[in-house]
């Protein structure tokens, strides 16, 4: 495990241990670091919605997850990094641009609520609380 992909586990609430050498742990060990890896809640692919033309008739998955590289659209990333979340597949009616929603946060997904500004708050509220620690 790199140092990248720990620090992510730590920040999605992971719990990892520290445990001597694996004396101790059951075979299925590596299974259990990928399960844990798993996300299970949305994490936010950008703070700011995405503005995008979406065609009439035309059928759209709505990345739900957030692992996607492809945002605000699904690229199948959910599979291995958030099997619990599945994409958002949506039709419009017209032609039109729309802002999809990229927190991950909204109530009227895909399309974006305005949830992204309480997103935006917490993360000014976590950066001043870090600066009195």
């Amino acid at each position: 495990m790199n140092s990248s992909s720990f620090l992510v586990a730590v920040q999605r609430g992971c719990r990892l241990t520290s445990r001597r050498p694996h004396l101790l742990l059951p075979a299925a060990s590596s299974s259990m670091v990928q399960l844990c890896l798993q996300s299970t809640q949305p994490v936010p692919a950008a703070r700011l919605p995405c503005r995008v033309k979406v065609t009439a008739g035309k059928r759209y998955a709505w990345c739900a997850c957030g692992h996607s590289q492809k945002q605000p659209y699904c690229d199948g990333a959910h599979r291995t990094k958030a099997p619990s979340i599945s994409p958002l597949r949506f039709t419009p009616e017209k032609d039109q641009t729309v802002m999809l929603c990229a927190c991950k946060q909204t109530k009227n997904a895909p399309y974006c609520d305005g949830s992204h500004f309480k997103v935006i708050f917490q993360d000014v509220v976590k950066s001043v609380k870090g600066v009195f620690k």
